[in-house]
């Protein structure tokens, strides 16, 4: 579940409901990793008190700061034992760094190899990418080097996953890693807004779930400059397929296509 953050928790709570209930409901076992964040405690406790009020069994914090807390055994048997790894909105760089290449980011790709839900809001959407957006500026035109991408942990792979999509206008540093890579699928997710993809006959299928929309950007037929421009130019994107997806769109994003719906 790619959730593109400031996912409403009050009003119309449905994507963390939907979350709790696809992790398995009143059997639902949750651990939640909140290392992006730079609050304590708290952010923990919102997500544990939600989650229980919405009906899971046990809510558990995984919370590793450093590379060797990542190694922990208790935090990777939480992991193992979860049927549901929510990953919190913050800094997905040092989520990455932390996390990546060790026993709990391998914990993380265990459950979801085995089929536990892996969600992440803002900072835990970017990372499920197999290329994440580390920072960068917005703006609509994309510009060399108005972004930078670090390694993230693949759930959905050949992708770049970017977040705040329309409230932060982050077209520009999307339009640009795709220009640079078009072999990526660029995923734009707007606040309180979730791409679902799931494993459908082999292919993976986005449906999108909330109020805002997932913007696609496929460039493989593309033609861009991005290869000479210099500095901070803004690039050439010709023949980039654009797509907009709002609450109940399927999307294959293995075939690049929308499914159409009956």
């Amino acid at each position: 579940m790619i959730i593109g953050g400031a996912e409403d928790k009050v009003r119309k709570p449905t994507i963390l409901k939907h979350f709790v209930s696809l992790s398995g409901g009143r059997d639902a076992r949750i651990a939640v990793i909140p290392t992006a964040s730079s609050l304590g405690r708290e952010v923990v406790d919102v997500y544990d008190a939600l989650f229980t009020k919405f009906g899971a069994a046990r809510v558990d914090a995984v919370r590793p700061e450093t590379r060797d807390e990542a190694h922990d055994p208790a935090l990777v048997k939480a992991l193992d034992e979860a049927t549901g790894v929510f990953m919190t909105g913050g800094n997905q760089l040092k989520l990455s760094s932390v996390v990546g290449g060790t026993p709990v980011g391998d914990a993380i790709l265990r459950a979801h190899e085995r089929g536990a839900v892996v969600a992440g809001t803002s900072a835990g959407a970017s990372i499920q990418s197999s290329h994440m957006v580390a920072f960068g500026v917005g703006g609509s035109t994309p510009k060399q080097r108005m972004t930078q991408v670090a390694a993230g942990l693949g759930l959905v792979p050949t992708t770049v996953i970017d977040q705040h999509f329309d409230q932060r206008n982050r077209y520009g540093r999307l339009l640009m890693i795709v220009a640079q890579s078009p072999q990526l699928l660029g995923i734009g997710v707007d606040e309180d807004t979730c791409g679902l993809v799931e494993d459908v006959d082999g292919d993976s299928v986005m449906r999108v779930l909330g109020k805002g929309a997932v913007t696609v950007f496929d460039g493989a037929r593309m033609v861009s400059n991005a290869y000479e421009a210099k500095r901070s130019s803004p690039l050439l994107a010709s023949g980039v397929v654009f797509h907009v997806l709002p609450e109940g769109s399927v999307f294959n994003l293995t075939a690049r296509q929308l499914v159409p719906q009956q």
